[in-house]
């Protein structure tokens, strides 16, 4: 599979899926297709795995979970492979950039600056487990020997969605071949490429059979490989709705399961607040995605007095985005990834001005792009709390901007939310700031920035999901503790 070059329209269609160590041909007859955001043209028809092909996996997963090596391994052995795949992932960091762009119509600027996070987090876990014990000696109260053992959950379900498909997936394959455990991919069928392209690594790095498979599917087949009886625990990074559903039926056999969810951040800029200096992390990862990130900070928080002031610098820099190309160095903001999505995005801001608020920015189609799912940065004022832009995770490139009174109000606003994903605090004290972050519901706040760590623990509160994915804690997510008594 080649898609690097930009002269290439159609990249080469995956035929096979990753099982058992190798390429095996589909049982199923059924097909999924990918569209060009930016052209809406057909890139590739592929395979879609059904029931059989999933069972397979499984089969594969369960077997070199149960009787092969890779659980077995002392640490350092599975540090060693997953060294190999991360050094296999950076010589293809150009190509999975590529394909980023290809498929979600991220701008090519912004992948190549993010792709490193997947060899990273290979590298991460694979140092961490040679550091970190999986065996605590303990002693009892009567003087007897205990041991706290950490072993890998087992067969995990890796689902991960199309707006970031390689650095979603790595951070649940990374983590989950760190403990010990063996996992089936099933990647967005949106974005498959950049799937495969890890199976190809993971294949050449030399991993033992069965222990990564991959079978791509859409909702059906990733509702089968939930319910299978094969898995042990299920990772899932998508919407909150998915989520619960996938949550419920875990609870009917008590899999394990942890959720990465949605959001509907909240930047809370306090009264003293360098705007200025605030302005570049405001605009990172709210628009050039085209605000197709979870963590995406999509209601800002002005003191009252200083609104003009914001607002006028805000609506300066979002006016001045440039929407184009995503292979074009230059473009700042591409298309949505898909046109269900683009009319998503379009209901939302037209509910925005229903129930009253004002566009004081965008709100339309772009000029010139009579083709792709194209939509303006845009931005809301006159907002209140009851809306349905303020309550809701949109998913697209539009912003609110509210007013608050004094701090408390200003957090009683941030935290006004089913959401508690991701947060930022700006004010001249680092210490004030830090005091606001620690009363605002979320599970990653950021004190005058936007910063998300492959190698810091991020996951939600409230409705934004359970259990954590980076860090030391996200290899909490794939292990069971097992306490064993020496009598």
């Amino acid at each position: 599979m080649n898609v690097m070059d930009r002269s290439i329209a159609a990249p080469k269609a995956p035929e096979r899926f990753f099982i058992n160590g190798r390429w095996a041909e589909p049982i199923s007859q059924q097909t999924l297709k990918v569209f060009s955001p930016s052209t809406e043209e057909l890139l590739i028809t592929y395979p879609e795995a059904g029931p059989a092909d999933i069972d397979r996996a499984v089969q594969a997963a369960r077997d070199a979970f149960d009787k092969g090596p890779w659980p077995r391994m002392a640490p350092a052995e599975r540090a060693m492979y997953l060294r190999r795949v991360a050094d296999l992932l950076t010589q293809r960091l150009d190509e999975i950039a590529h394909a980023w762009t290809l498929q979600v119509g991220a701008p090519i600027m912004l992948t190549r600056k993010l792709v490193g996070q997947n060899p990273t987090l290979f590298n991460y876990y694979a140092d961490l487990i040679e550091k970190t014990g999986f065996v605590d000696e303990r002693k009892r109260d009567d003087g007897g020997r205990v041991r706290v053992v950490r072993e890998p959950v087992g067969v995990c379900a890796a689902i991960t969605p199309w707006n970031a498909p390689l650095v979603l997936l790595s951070y649940k394959v990374a983590a989950g071949l760190a403990a010990g455990c063996t996992i089936v991919a099933k990647p967005s069928p949106e974005t498959p490429l950049e799937a495969y392209i890890l199976a190809e690594c993971i294949e050449r790095a030399g991993l033992p059979e069965g222990v990564f498979n991959i079978v791509p599917a859409g909702r059906e087949g990733g509702d089968y490989l939930v319910r299978h009886k094969g898995i042990d625990k299920v990772a899932f990074t998508g919407s909150t709705a998915a989520g619960k559903h996938i949550a419920a039926v875990c609870a009917e056999r008590l899999a394990r399961v942890s959720l990465e969810l949605g959001g509907k951040s909240a930047a809370v800029l306090l009264d003293d607040a360098d705007f200025a200096k605030a302005l570049p992390s405001l605009m990172v990862y709210t628009m050039p995605i085209t605000g197709q990130v979870c963590f995406s900070l999509t209601r800002i928080l002005v003191p009252e007095r200083r609104e003009k002031e914001f607002l006028d610098m805000y609506l300066g820099a979002v006016s001045g985005i440039k929407v184009g190309d995503p292979f074009d160095p230059s473009t700042q903001m591409g298309p949505l990834t898909m046109e269900r999505q683009r009319a998503r995005v379009e209901g939302y801001i037209a509910a925005g001005r229903a129930e009253g608020a004002t566009v004081a920015c965008g709100g339309g189609r772009p000029h010139g792009f009579s083709r792709g799912y194209y939509v303006e940065p845009t931005v809301f004022t006159d907002v209140t709390q009851h809306m349905k832009i303020v309550q809701e995770e949109i998913f697209g490139p539009v912003v609110s901007v509210m007013t608050y009174r004094d701090e408390e109000e200003a957090v009683a606003k941030a935290n006004n939310s089913a959401y508690g994903l991701n947060a930022s605090v700006y004010a001249a004290s680092a210490d004030r700031a830090y005091n606001v972050a620690r009363r605002i519901r979320a599970g990653n706040v950021t004190v005058n920035g936007m910063i998300v760590d492959p190698k810091q623990p991020f996951g939600g509160f409230k409705q934004s999901g359970m259990g954590r994915e980076g860090g030391p804690e996200g290899l909490d997510n794939y292990v069971e503790t097992k306490t064993i008594h020496f009598a």
